[in-house]
């Protein structure tokens, strides 16, 4: 047995490398993945794009995210890597389609055209394309082994598949014991959540009640040095995280690092990769802080936490989709069927009223408890719609374009109306993707036996 490692590459990314025992890898939704590679020259590489063109004019910060502008660097790079265009093979991925908008075609293709641009870049480059798996409503993930060159397309959550699993729905008493079970969120995050959310929030007062806490003192301080959110020099200590971070920025780690054990309970259900749900969790989170920042919808620290709890019912119903998980990824997968409503089907109950009963418990503001229980369908809210109108929005956009966390597909039929709840028209979901933050998604590996 020998050690392979697998690299995770992350949308609007790439990697290439020579010959070597590595497995590149890119979860795909909207998304397209491009393998590139060349037996002849023994050099390969994966790019995940986002979108087909720049939406805005001028200078464009991360090229690598558009087919047409990151196509071009990216076999300029392979080039340099000593492949030559003339020995190349190709493999796409992905390119899947948003959905119906209220049965009307609102021009958000955003994949297909993703695709298009790069089969165009290809023939010109005189590349042939030995596979392609693109369009449709299915995630999946894209696979180049270096060590010897093959590609593989995968439906993504494939791996975890299992026909011969005991199927077992829980009634109500089992509901209410994991209820009962779950390890609650510290303390500490409780007293930052409502010192938050009454606006005016004193630095001194929230590190005040990090430094009780010896872990979350620990984990912010790892979370600061991550790869979301590292800077160039090393922090060490809060008071250095806030002088290298400012304040606004501590304050969301804290939140982060202080609920990051909470989510560490689920592993098996719904995660398609270690810490899935936490890592969904926070790239929602900065995406509803970005949207409402340019949007002005909501206050940009309020939706950050929002997203950030947004799911927390699924952390009690982990267990019990682990359980059911072949008929839960059969209809997610080959029927299209919204996570919710299959939750409701094989559980009797779905993630937003679980969430609800946890939030009600923990006494969360109210803009969190109705996010909690409303973020599949912000209409039905009756105060902070705008908050979790953006909820949803980063929500959908983290289940469409980094579809290799967690096992989950949202709603799309009322795009249209949960836009303009922001202040957005249907033409401004190109602009949506374009907010992503870049450092929502990373490059990550893992070691695995072969």
């Amino acid at each position: 047995m020998h050690i392979i490692e697998k690299l995770h590459v992350a949308s609007g990314s790439y990697y290439i490398g020579k010959q070597q025992p590595m497995i590149l890898q890119a979860f795909l939704g909207t998304c397209v993945g491009v393998a590139l590679y060349s037996e002849k020259t023994k050099v390969g590489g994966l790019i995940h794009l986002l979108l087909p063109e720049p939406v805005a004019s001028g200078t464009v910060e991360h090229p690598q995210k558009y087919a047409s502008t990151g196509m071009p660097i990216f076999l300029e790079a392979l080039e340099s890597a000593g492949a030559n265009c003339k020995s190349m093979k190709a493999c796409l991925a992905g390119g899947a389609l948003v959905g119906p908008i209220d049965n009307q075609d609102l021009s958000l293709d955003i994949g297909g055209r993703t695709a298009e641009i790069v089969e165009q870049i290809l023939a010109e480059k005189q590349i042939e394309i030995i596979h392609s798996e693109t369009g449709g409503f299915f995630s999946c993930s894209l696979n180049l082994d270096l060590g010897n060159f093959n590609c593989e397309i995968k439906p993504a959550g494939f791996d975890k598949l299992n026909e011969e699993a005991d199927v077992r729905q829980p009634s109500p008493a089992d509901i209410q014991k994991a209820l009962d079970d779950l390890k609650p969120i510290p303390q500490v995050a409780l007293k930052i959540l409502r010192i938050i959310d009454e606006g005016n929030y004193d630095i001194e007062k929230i590190a005040s009640e990090v430094r009780k806490d010896q872990v979350i003192s620990a984990q912010t301080l790892k979370l600061c040095n991550s790869a979301m959110f590292a800077r160039q020099h090393p922090i060490d200590s809060l008071d250095h995280a806030l002088v290298f971070l400012g304040q606004d920025i501590l304050v969301k780690l804290v939140i982060s690092a202080a609920v990051e054990s909470f989510f560490q309970q689920s592993a098996a259900g719904y995660s398609l990769c270690k810490g899935g749900l936490y890592y969904h969790a926070i790239g929602t989170a900065m995406i509803a802080e970005k949207i409402a920042h340019q949007t002005g919808a909501c206050d940009p620290g309020v939706a950050y936490t929002a997203g950030l709890l947004h799911d927390i019912g699924k952390v009690v119903l982990d267990q019990y989709v682990a359980s059911t998980y072949p008929l839960f990824y059969r209809q997610l997968q080959n029927e299209g069927v919204e996570s919710r409503i299959i939750e409701k089907q094989l559980l009797s109950v779905d993630h937003t009223e679980v969430g609800a009963i946890l939030a009600q418990n923990w006494r969360f503001p109210e803009g969190l408890m109705e996010t909690v229980r409303y973020h599949h369908k912000p209409e039905n809210a009756s105060t902070d719609r705008n908050l979790v109108a953006v909820v949803y929005l980063a929500n959908l956009l983290m289940s469409r374009f980094h579809t290799g966390l967690e096992l989950s597909r949202v709603d799309t039929r009322a795009l249209e109306k949960r836009l303009a709840m922001v202040g957005l028209g249907s033409e401004s979901f190109g602009d949506l993707v374009d907010w992503i933050p870049a450092r929502t998604f990373h490059l990550d590996t893992e070691a695995i036996a072969a």
